[in-house]
């Protein structure tokens, strides 16, 4: 199994949003916002090569969106997926999954793109690409809250031309088996089962985890987004995702982390899990 950071950019979003009831006080020592309260997050997916499958966990932003979209979240950085794929010496061709732990257009958006006559067309045509009805369901028809997140050309056109297939949801706490060497686990804080790869390589367990820790920042048990539609429910995943990073030793690999790529974590004196290693993903494990 290799292991392959594919960057895709950075875009901003409001601190009082990612930190939902902390009070900035506390959560702009952690993170920097600036003079309209913006901070700065990656959008990082992950490329995983195994058994004659090359497996790209979620796409990033893309560029489809208008002008007044973007300017809401301020896409800025030298790095594309595309790009970043071409670093592996890989074409979008050369693609056979798409896993796809939810279906935000900041995780899907690169999934499709506008030809030259404004189609709208896939960017990994030769790949399937995964989803769960459950949430697809959700994301279809999408609540108040989340509407402005779903948005249908994201996703749609994927089911309409044959390439997206479903995946069985499970509770936050029972792993699905999906290929040799990764498992899912489902979250329903954040949205409607968002789902999170849990890979296994070397002995170890490296966790994707998606929005369900969107960065170290997050991992104190109230620092839960206020953009979750069941923050509860995010608290007590949080908790079992943490226990067992602790119990484990997992890799936390992070998506949305300005910085840090990766971490692991451990108990404090208090009993608190705080942050306990912090760096590249490669320092943690033999990426090839």
């Amino acid at each position: 199994m290799k292991l392959s950071v594919i960057d895709t950019g950075y875009i901003k979003l409001d601190g009082g949003g990612m930190f939902g009831v902390v009070p900035k006080v506390m959560w702009e020592k952690l993170e920097q916002p600036d003079e309209n309260n913006l901070c700065t997050w990656a959008m990082r997916c992950l490329l995983v090569e195994t058994d004659g499958k090359k497996i790209l966990i979620d796409t990033g932003l893309g560029d489809k969106q208008s002008a007044k979209f973007f300017s809401h979240f301020h896409p800025h950085g030298e790095a594309t997926l595309v790009n970043s794929l071409a670093k592996q010496g890989l074409t979008k061709d050369d693609i056979t999954d798409v896993f796809l732990t939810h279906l935000h257009f900041d995780h899907v958006g690169g999934a499709l793109y506008y030809d030259g006559d404004r189609q709208v067309k896939p960017t990994f045509e030769q790949a399937t690409h995964w989803s769960n009805q459950r949430h697809f369901d959700w994301a279809f028809t999408p609540n108040a809250r989340e509407k402005a997140s779903f948005l249908k050309e994201n996703f749609v056109p994927l089911r309409e031309q044959g390439i997206l297939k479903m995946l069985e949801d499970r509770p936050y706490n029972e792993l699905l088996p999906w290929l040799d060497g990764i498992e899912i686990a489902y979250a329903y804080g954040h949205t409607e089962a968002m789902m999170v790869p849990i890979i296994h390589k070397d002995g170890k367990r490296i966790v994707y985890c998606a929005d369900l820790l969107p960065s170290p920042s997050h991992i104190g048990l109230p620092y839960v987004m206020g953009y979750d539609v069941q923050p509860l429910n995010t608290l007590v995943e949080k908790e079992w995702m943490l226990n067992n990073a602790v119990e484990r030793g997992d890799i936390l690999f992070f998506e949305h982390a300005k910085a840090i790529e990766a971490c692991t974590v451990k108990r404090n004196e208090k009993g608190r899990i705080v942050l306990d290693k912090a760096g590249d993903l490669k320092d943690f494990i033999d990426l090839d």
